[in-house]
């Protein structure tokens, strides 16, 4: 091999390495940690062959792959959605890497382009051989060619276009009336791998392998007719078979959950920050232990913007500036104020003594008594103080309406082009029901009998108006949509908290901070017909209490003509838009001035 082939291959491997880390969001990996451990990075990483285009366009692939898994994917909601029917789980793989790859593309158009390559070159690669029953195609053949076709838009081939026919009418029978859930939720691998999870242990073409299994089960307690003693030892040899095949099945399970990690060893620091999320899910699991749930099939988390056409958007965003007219000078010196008042708080400190930058006047003097004397200069460093996210989530409830809503549209739109000056990251959700009287939920309850205490029965509805990576310009229109007639109806608190909450722990930022907006109680009439008076505002109260004494995230409630102390600790109360400028430079000042203690 020549100098130049192993020069090329070497800044190829670099290269890789750096966007696995970009991508990633991990700058600790390094795959020559790795050298000697027989990983899947260092399988990755290792470079063969690079002789023909289609080696790069596979690598590139492969990395950002194995990158966005180690960025979407939690192991932990891996393992808790795993079916227990063997053949389910391999599709269950295809899934879940279908689901992070998703994301990377449209994350990037860089990352799709690799995929689309790849998976267009690994299609036309197939071998043409002779196609004429469901046996000659395997299951997990087939539905990764579904999947390509459907989330990642891929175009098949004749061949695989052929293969893909034999099964896609079963696929298409169990995941098309999913199809728009499981599109929506990308982003919750939760929802996502439950949804699918359940689609899987459903389909039909599972279900000969199922019976299988259960009358292996029914051999190994004996439930079969007895006969002598040989076939008794048969039947207890058989049963080691299936312990055995059962452990091994529980070990590839294991091994495919880190198929695709750059790195499966832990550090310390990694190991300990796993432990700590999981005392965290188990107190949020304790919570929840008295709040029951009768459905969440029906629930929803959309993007604003597929609420409304981008012509009703529009004009609902018009609708919000002439309200805003009157208050444009007030919001502008709001504006700048609050900048001001954010960008003081920046403990600003200068490194001095350098060959270039502002000059130094202190060391002007030393000039003048010995010419000499080279110039000094100084440069303002760079602080972590930008290292901060804000989630705003506004009830988007039916009590809402009219001028509260304003007030809070305008109260998020004058936070996310504030902060956004500040280089502080600003999300904006919002949180109601789809339906008045229960939705769904309450007519499936109905034809199950009307069991007893069934738990929240409405319809959940969350809404992203705008995500924390996206411009207050790309989303604004989105703001005006909270004034769309019919949107606001019932308000669940509880549940919607902590959808927000698991929003924005995932993120990066050191500084983490949730600013509430409602008007009051939870209330939804469907569930508190059924349940006690206080079911709602029981689980709030636990809710909030959690994250803002077990959690290092920050917690502001803004409360809209109605007082909202009772439920959290670090609440202000504001009846009217002209409020609204001194209540937010003051509590956001404090808010940034320290640090808050983790209990």
């Amino acid at each position: 091999m020549s100098s130049r082939d192993i020069n090329l291959k070497e800044k190829f491997r670099i290269a890789l390495t750096s966007t696995a880390k970009v991508i990633s969001d991990d700058y600790t990996l390094d795959d020559k940690s790795s050298e000697n451990k027989k990983t899947k990075s260092s399988k990755i990483l290792e470079i063969n062959d690079l002789t023909n285009p289609s080696d790069f366009i596979k690598l590139r692939a492969e990395t950002d792959s194995e990158a966005l898994k180690k960025k979407f994917s939690n192991d932990t909601i891996y393992r808790k959605n795993l079916p227990t029917n063997n053949s389910s789980r391999s599709l269950y793989n295809i899934a879940e890497k279908i689901r992070y790859e998703s994301l990377g593309g449209k994350m990037l158009k860089g990352i799709e382009k690799n995929f689309t390559e790849n998976y267009t070159q690994i299609i036309k690669g197939k071998r043409k051989e002779q196609l004429k029953t469901k046996e000659d195609v395997s299951v997990a053949e087939a539905f990764e060619l579904y999947m390509l076709k459907n989330f990642h838009q891929i175009k098949l081939n004749a061949l695989t276009s052929k293969m893909l026919n034999f099964w896609e009418k079963d696929f298409e029978k169990s995941i098309d009336k999913h199809k728009k859930f499981l599109q929506e939720n990308l982003e919750d691998q939760h929802n996502y791998s439950s949804r699918f999870s359940e689609i899987l242990n459903e389909m039909d073409i599972f279900q000969s392998e199922q019976e299988d299994e259960r009358q292996e089960e029914n051999q190994d307690q004996g439930q079969d007719n007895p006969s002598n003693d040989d076939q008794d030892k048969e039947t207890e040899d058989n049963k080691d078979d299936n312990n055995d095949q059962e452990t091994q099945a529980s070990l590839d399970a294991d091994y495919n959950v880190d198929e695709f990690n750059l790195d499966e060893q832990l550090s310390d620091n990694e190991a300990d920050e796993q432990s700590s999320e999981q005392i965290i899910q188990k107190n949020i699991d304790n919570i929840n232990l008295d709040y029951k749930i009768f459905t969440t099939q029906y629930d929803e988390i959309t993007k604003a913007e597929n609420l409304e056409n981008a012509d009703e958007a529009t004009k609902l965003r018009r609708s919000l500036d002439q309200q805003l007219v009157g208050f444009q000078d007030v919001i502008t010196k709001l504006a700048n104020k609050l900048q001001r008042q954010l960008l003081a708080k920046q403990n600003r400190a200068w490194e001095f003594d350098l060959e270039e930058g502002l000059l130094d006047s202190s060391k002007l003097p030393r000039i003048i008594m010995d010419p000499y004397n080279s110039l000094s200069f100084k440069k303002e460093k760079d602080l972590d103080f930008k290292d901060t996210i804000v989630t705003l989530l506004i009830d988007n409830s039916g009590s809402m309406r009219g001028r509260p809503i304003t007030i809070a549209a305008i109260c998020a739109d004058i936070l996310s082009r504030t902060l956004e000056r500040c280089s502080v990251k600003v999300e904006i959700l919002g949180f109601t029901t789809k339906n008045w009287k229960g939705g769904q939920s309450r007519e499936l309850w109905n034809k199950n009998s009307k069991p007893k205490t069934p738990g929240r029965l409405n319809d959940l509805r969350h809404i992203i108006y705008k995500s924390a990576d996206t411009h207050w310009r790309q989303a604004k229109n989105n703001l005006g949509l909270m004034l769309k007639e019919g949107l606001l109806k019932e308000n669940i608190d509880g549940e919607a908290i902590l959808w927000a909450y698991n929003r924005i722990k995932k993120r990066k930022e050191e500084r983490k901070i949730m600013m509430v907006i409602s008007d009051g109680a939870p209330v939804d009439d469907s569930t508190l017909s059924v349940n006690s008076g206080d079911f709602l505002e029981k689980h709030l109260k636990k809710m909030v209490k959690f994250i803002e004494n077990k959690t290092e995230i920050e917690v502001l409630a803004i409360g809209i003509g109605h007082d909202v102390s009772r439920y959290y600790d670090k609440a202000i109360k504001i009846t009217d838009v002209n409020e609204l400028g001194d209540v937010m430079i003051s509590e956001l000042s404090s808010l940034f001035e320290t640090k808050k203690k983790f209990h």
